[in-house]
């Protein structure tokens, strides 16, 4: 499971002594730990693997943004921390699909759900989460879906 896996690597990193692993990876933790109490709070169980992905897929993409802005106001080496806690981070992901397996994907789930058009966006967005939830960004994914419906 996912959870163990972090809390293995804490351990790990903690008896290596490397600093920004062990904070990053007792970070994510901490907002899994987070979540798992908000979800508790709803009558919902813990978090499954699917929805610990997300979160570190939303973990990523803030640290995304930070880096932008650290590298427009000059602040190399904030970037570089946030780069580095990126690096962390993703190695928990399973692999990114490309953009041309993301459009195969796309067309593919187009096909099996029926979607005629943009009302069937939410379905075919739907289906491609509940499928390939860590495996693609699902940003540019509904732009892609977009474009297949409309065009």
């Amino acid at each position: 499971m996912l959870r163990d896996d972090i809390s293995t690597a804490v351990k790990e990193a903690m008896k290596a002594k490397e600093e920004r692993k062990l904070s990053t990876l007792r970070m994510v933790n901490s907002a899994i730990k987070n979540a798992d109490i908000e979800a508790r709070g709803q009558g919902k169980p813990p978090l499954s693997d699917d929805d610990i992905l997300g979160l570190l897929q939303k973990m990523i993409k803030q640290r995304q943004e930070s880096v932008e802005l650290y590298d427009k106001g000059g602040r190399a080496e904030l970037a570089a921390q946030e780069r580095e806690e990126i690096a962390v981070i993703s190695a928990y992901l399973p692999k990114q699909m490309s953009e041309d397996e993301v459009k195969a994907a796309i067309a593919a789930t187009i096909k099996d759900t029926g979607a005629a058009g943009m009302k069937d966006m939410g379905k075919v967005i739907g289906a491609l989460k509940a499928k390939y939830a860590g495996q693609m960004d699902f940003g540019k994914a509904s732009g892609l879906v977009k474009a297949a419906l409309t065009g």
